[in-house]
């Protein structure tokens, strides 16, 4: 488990990181990307997301919709490899739950022992708790980059696709509705395949509060981002799948 200080500094982190990049990309004026004069963010990371988007676009008769499907995939594997390692370590870490209940009844009136027998056993098995942090790390930036390339890039903004106005918000809340709904299956099957994190009284929390919070903001902001979460949540319950298939759920035996 993280320390309480280390997840309230990511916390204050990502609310900070995404308060400043929705501030800067105001649907309602919107600022042109600039690749040149406008920093290592227009350039590093709107930039490229926002090319790949058009020139997908452009393979796909100018559909906004397939070309964010398309990049999001692109994306996803990109990251695929740190997601391989936080699953991993993920196994690892319920591997070395009963021992770490061992410790912690063996040292409950010792804390600072508790505390050394626990990074004793990580350092001995080769496991970083910290691990499972960097994937969202990563994908926070990518997610905003993702924000600004869709309100920033002008075809995007004026695209049709299915029932959707990209650059406008959901009318019927439909697409809202399926992200959370998918936000909450991606975490739900992880879980399952978890015991460390179903035994977690804050990961069962999260899994109710996260799909709320993807739902408040999918409401509120262009469809498209909220087309881009719901691709990639699908795409993270698959790799789910193929990742977990050879274990299965709490209580049951390993094929």
């Amino acid at each position: 488990m993280l320390p309480r200080r280390l997840k309230i500094a990511l916390l204050f982190v990502l609310i900070a990181v995404l308060s400043a990049g929705c501030t800067a990309a105001n649907p309602n004026h919107p600022l042109p990307i600039d690749p040149v004069h406008g920093g290592i963010w227009d350039k590093f990371f709107v930039f490229p997301l926002s090319w790949m988007l058009q020139r997908t676009a452009d393979v796909f008769g100018g559909s906004y919709g397939i070309a964010i499907l398309i990049v999001t995939v692109i994306v996803r594997l990109a990251i695929l490899p740190l997601m391989l390692k936080q699953m991993k370590s993920s196994k690892k870490m319920q591997e070395l739950q009963p021992l770490l209940v061992k410790i912690k009844d063996k040292h409950k009136k010792d804390p600072q022992k508790y505390q050394q027998e626990m990074v004793k056993l990580y350092q001995e098995n080769q496991v970083n708790p910290l691990s499972g942090c960097l994937p969202i790390l990563i994908q926070m930036p990518i997610l905003l980059a993702f924000y600004h390339a869709i309100v920033r890039t002008g075809p995007i903004r004026h695209h049709d696709f299915l029932w959707l106005q990209l650059g406008e918000k959901d009318p019927y809340f439909i697409l809202p509705i399926i992200a959370a709904a998918t936000t909450f299956l991606q975490q739900w099957i992880m879980m399952r395949n978890n015991t460390a994190m179903s035994d977690n009284p804050q990961m069962k929390m999260m899994l109710y509060l996260m799909p709320a919070m993807i739902l408040f903001i999918s409401v509120s902001l262009p469809s498209a981002l909220a087309l881009y979460w719901v691709y990639g949540n699908i795409f993270s319950i698959i790799q789910t799948y193929f990742l977990y298939r050879d274990t299965t759920p709490k209580g049951g035996v390993a094929k």
